[in-house]
């Protein structure tokens, strides 16, 4: 009973959810557009950190959070490679992680999309080529495009994958 009185005299102390930028919404809706033509309704991406310092991830996983809320213009994350439209690749590819993002590649149907997020997945960043690293991904396998930032924010993120949608045929 203690603990319940103090409920009730402290009442409800949380901050209320901020509504999404107008930018977020807008975005949101030509993405939901582009997916439903294209991907009837629904684009599966599979993430893969191929060595980066989870920057970019972090960017990629807010993506999911309330506030951005991906999944609500029908883009989702996917555990399997096998169901996947689109790989997107973290930092730079270590020597460890090759033979991985190579059989990822290999398992996901064609047509594929691959997507180099951040500076280091696009020229090896700070890490660069070196005996650990084999620096951008697209020294390892074929990439369609780029979302540069270190690391890229969400908002970048979106424009960044808008901009890959609205490219394919």
């Amino acid at each position: 009973m203690k603990i319940f009185r103090k409920i009730l005299r402290t009442g409800v102390i949380t901050e209320p959810l901020p509504q999404a930028e107008p930018e977020v919404e807008r975005l949101g809706a030509q993405i939901s557009e582009l997916i439903r033509r294209r991907y009837r309704g629904s684009l599966a991406i599979r993430m893969v950190d191929a060595g980066s310092c989870n920057a970019c991830e972090l960017e990629i996983h807010a993506l999911n959070n309330p506030y951005y809320d991906l999944e609500r213009f029908g883009i989702h994350f996917v555990a399997s490679p096998r169901h996947a439209d689109m790989l997107l690749v973290t930092g730079p590819v270590t020597r460890n992680m090759e033979t991985a993002l190579k059989m990822t590649l290999a398992a996901v149907a064609e047509p594929i999309l691959v997507v180099a997020v951040g500076d280091c997945a696009a020229c090896g960043g700070e890490f660069g080529a070196s005996y650990a690293s084999l620096g951008a991904v697209h020294n390892v396998i074929p990439v369609n495009a780029v979302i540069r930032g270190c690391p890229p924010t969400p908002l970048s993120l979106l424009q960044g994958l808008l901009a890959i949608l609205g490219r394919q045929p």
